[in-house]
């Protein structure tokens, strides 16, 4: 619905890969902010992992539907064409949670970029020399909240650093 914010995930089929290097993951980027600018959706974070990601995504226009579609059909017809496949990329329909803004949104955005770090089982604590690792991580947008990225992109909505008390 209108003014809704929603965290979005969908994974490979079977579990599979949909990013299989860094050219895949910036072409899934590209297409990310395609889709932003496209549907005027406002993306809150991301996070790429090599068999699914996670999106938190505002629709000022409820067309989460539309604008998801959109980038897995459009994503997957460009990795099928540069990996010469065809067929499904992603396992059955995107999952979509709406999400509390101010009750949830602060843990939700450090669950998510803490992904790609974060122990098979997810009660465990976080090794150091692992979350030093996360500042060095690409596909998300934490480099962005944490200000370490050179340039951070124009399609990516960082007004949610104020939980962390940035500006």
């Amino acid at each position: 619905f209108a003014g809704a914010v929603y965290h979005v995930m969908a994974r490979g089929n079977e579990r599979r890969e949909i990013f299989r290097d860094d050219q895949d993951r910036r072409r899934f980027l590209e297409t990310l902010a395609d889709m932003v600018e496209r549907f005027g959706v406002r993306l809150h974070a991301y996070c790429l992992m090599p068999n699914h990601y996670h999106l938190v995504l505002g629709t000022p226009r409820a067309n989460l539907s539309q604008a998801i579609g959109w980038l897995q059909v459009t994503y997957t017809v460009r990795f099928n064409r540069r990996h010469r496949r065809s067929g499904h990329l992603f396992q059955g329909r995107f999952k979509a949670q709406l999400v509390e803004v101010d009750d949830y949104a602060q843990w939700l955005v450090e669950y998510i970029h803490l992904n790609p770090v974060r122990p098979r089982r997810k009660a465990e604590r976080i090794a150091a020399e692992r979350a030093a690792e996360l500042d060095r991580y690409e596909w998300s947008s934490h480099r962005d909240y944490a200000g370490l990225r050179n340039k951070s992109t124009q399609w990516l909505c960082l007004d949610w650093r104020r939980y962390w008390g940035a500006d």
